[in-house]
């Protein structure tokens, strides 16, 4: 089962909070699924179809429950895809005008509702089952081992507009973005969509959520810390070779036997063990020297030969 079907299948377990939030959620679905057919003056068609057994479920159950009207049941397979589709119809029947009113598809003159009525999400407990119910319909979330991402596809700007706005209610920003024949109502935020989801009711999906989120946040972690080492060894390994350079310098011109013994037994130090930082270098030596001490016969080397380079061109003018 994918995550996305997780979400959808606890989402629609969730229990009413109130006499009115079922049918908030019926009134999602079948905004967000549904199709509605005009077949002349008064009459009309509704279907829903969803690949998701939860949406069925959930539409059959709370259509016979608060409208009490009629539906047709229908199973399809797909020989292409090999997934099952699930075809709800409420056909032409004397109540389910009265029910496209209730629902907010229809206003009382017989137009379209381009947004959300107020009386569907009056309360805040409505407000949160509309958005369930827009998940359970068009809902998608992604595993969260993955990128953080959850959208509703849903038809239509304006509906587009005010599912996002009532997502803002609850206390997460959604943006809008267009698709080739749909809209997008988005979240790419771990955070807002975990705060989504708790809203909702999907308190275990939001578990598995913040288990991935350990996972990734120690995983980031070790990443970055080998990377910091892997670049110190690289830093390190440079600055190692450049010493081993000043060294084959120091000899080219004859300095060597003529160095103090401190910056003569590092020479020895680094020519045996060209491989080490400074650091560890320093602690090789009795009694042990710091990074510190050590760069700096680094720095009295350098000027060693910048001074016999200076005395050799002079000579040669």
């Amino acid at each position: 089962m994918s995550f996305t079907a997780e979400v959808r299948d606890e989402l629609s377990r969730c229990a009413p909070s109130c006499e009115y939030c079922n049918l908030a959620m019926l009134a999602a679905l079948t905004r967000v699924c549904g199709t509605l057919g005009i077949a002349g003056a008064g009459r009309y068609r509704l279907q829903v179809a969803t690949e998701t057994g939860a949406v069925a479920r959930t539409m059959i159950g709370l259509t016979h429950q608060i409208l009490k009207l009629e539906t047709e049941f229908t199973v399809r397979k797909s020989v292409l895809h090999r997934v099952r589709n699930y075809l709800i119809s409420l056909p032409d029947q004397p109540d389910l005008e009265k029910a496209l009113v209730l629902l907010g598809i229809l206003d009382r003159s017989g137009g379209l509702v381009s947004g959300i009525p107020h009386h569907i999400v009056a309360r805040d407990c409505c407000q949160r089952a509309y958005i369930r119910g827009a998940l359970i319909a068009g809902g998608f979330v992604a595993d969260p081992r993955g990128d953080f991402h959850l959208e509703i596809s849903v038809q239509g700007e304006p509906f587009a507009r005010a599912l996002a706005d009532l997502i803002g209610k609850v206390g997460v920003r959604a943006r809008v973005n267009r698709r080739r024949s749909s809209y997008a109502v988005y979240i790419k935020s771990a955070e807002q969509i975990v705060r989504l989801l708790l809203e909702v009711g999907a308190q275990r999906c939001v578990a598995e959520i913040e288990e991935a989120r350990s996972v990734k946040s120690v995983k980031n972690e070790v990443n970055r810390r080998v990377n910091a080492e892997l670049a110190n060894q690289g830093r390190s390994a440079g600055a190692a070779q450049r010493q081993i350079d000043l060294i084959d310098e120091v000899d080219r011109l004859g300095l060597r036997a003529g160095l103090p013994e401190a910056l003569s037994t590092f020479c020895e130090l680094r020519r045996a063990h060209p491989d080490l930082s400074l650091r560890d270098l320093g602690s090789m030596t009795d009694p042990p020297l710091s990074k510190s001490a050590l760069y700096h016969r680094v720095l009295r080397l350098e000027k060693l030969v910048e001074e016999a380079r200076k005395r050799n061109d002079e000579t040669l003018q």
